[in-house]
């Protein structure tokens, strides 16, 4: 008789446990990603419409619970983020995926100091999934290097350092979408080559 066994030797879930566990993620992410380490479980249970019980099966901690939600995110930012590789016009793919991370930081922010807050695992599978996105904005870089729309003496970490400071200047600031907007046009003014400032490729 089969065991029916996971490749990792987990028995699989079932599909009411994998759509509750699902449910659950989805809003921890918006409870959390809007209340930070205020937020509760129990207020997750709630919105989730199952019990404590059911979340703490699935999540044993809190902290685990947010580096899930973390996780999950990370892995769609860089799903989107491999989505653009191929896009038919590199630059402005990747000023878009840069505004659209820099939109999505105050949510992300919030739960990461969560996470810090409730004693999370600050090099487990969210610092893990976290590298992964590092790497997809690195190969949409080095795209729109080549398309000659991003100026060619810069690398991957002065640019990510830009992105980390414009994230968290618009997510600590309350910065508004017009003066976010209006930042993010100096930021890549900056990173265009000459040319491509003369001809505005910065808009957004």
């Amino acid at each position: 008789m089969s065991n029916n066994r996971e490749p990792d030797g987990r028995r699989p879930q079932r599909a009411d446990a994998r759509t509750n566990r699902e449910r659950i993620l989805n809003v921890a992410e918006e409870v959390f990603g809007n209340g930070g380490e205020s937020a509760s479980t129990e207020e997750v249970a709630r919105l989730a419409g199952v019990g404590i019980a059911t979340v703490f099966r699935h999540f044993p901690t809190k902290a685990a619970l947010l580096e899930a939600v973390l996780v999950q995110r990370f892995d769609r930012l860089r799903e989107q983020a491999d989505a653009l590789r191929d896009a038919t016009e590199p630059g402005p793919a990747f000023f878009d995926f840069f505004s659209r991370l820099v939109a999505d930081a105050a949510g992300k922010i919030a739960i990461s100091e969560a996470l810090l807050k409730a004693s999370g695992d600050n090099e487990g599978d969210a610092a893990r999934a976290s590298e992964g996105l590092r790497r997809a904005v690195g190969a949409l870089l080095q795209h729109a290097q080549r398309a000659g729309a991003v100026r060619g003496d810069v690398a991957l970490p002065e640019v990510y350092a830009l992105l980390v400071g414009a994230s968290r200047a618009a997510a600590h600031a309350h910065l508004d979408k017009d003066v976010r907007d209006r930042m993010l046009a100096v930021v890549f003014d900056g990173l265009q080559p000459p040319t491509g400032r003369a001809r505005g490729g910065g808009k957004i």
